[in-house]
């Protein structure tokens, strides 16, 4: 199994980390959030990441970590890719709850297979949703005519 690091700006972090919990209540142990704080150095926030990442490696069968994060490039970012080290731990940026949520159902895949996944439902999560009639319900077709004194 593999263990899911979120590294975001707070309260990003935790609030996906509750969102997981809520659908997977069972995730608890393998998903751990780190809130970046504004008033925090990038080197206390590396210093808890690599707490955490030494944690998993306490919990038995935890094979790899997963490590996602919001924006490339920011603080979060930059803390995270000095942690990976490509092999045992991968990382993602541009973290959402699609992306999350398929994580959490797949790890217990490989590493390699988990990033996939992870990248897939993050993007297969985000869409243009149409609007149309609810289902079952015909759309109402107004008569122009009648409102036509209105504009």
């Amino acid at each position: 199994m593999n263990a899911i690091l979120l590294i975001a700006h707070a309260p990003l972090a935790n609030a996906l980390r509750q969102c997981a919990l809520h659908v997977f209540p069972d995730c608890g142990g393998a998903v751990t959030a780190i809130d970046v704080q504004p008033n925090l150095s990038p080197e206390e926030t590396l210093a808890s990441a690599r707490i955490a990442l030494e944690q998993f490696a306490r919990v038995p069968g935890i094979k790899g970590v997963l490590v996602l994060t919001d924006i490339f490039g920011a603080t979060p970012s930059n803390v995270a890719q000095k942690l990976v080290d490509g092999v045992n731990s991968r990382l993602i940026t541009g973290v959402n709850l699609p992306m999350l949520l398929r994580s959490v159902s797949y790890r217990h895949e490989s590493l390699d297979v988990l990033v996939s996944r992870a990248v897939i439902g993050g993007t297969q999560g985000v869409m243009q949703v149409a609007i149309a009639a609810p289902q079952n319900q015909r759309r109402r077709n107004h008569d122009q005519e009648e409102h036509d004194h209105q504009q």
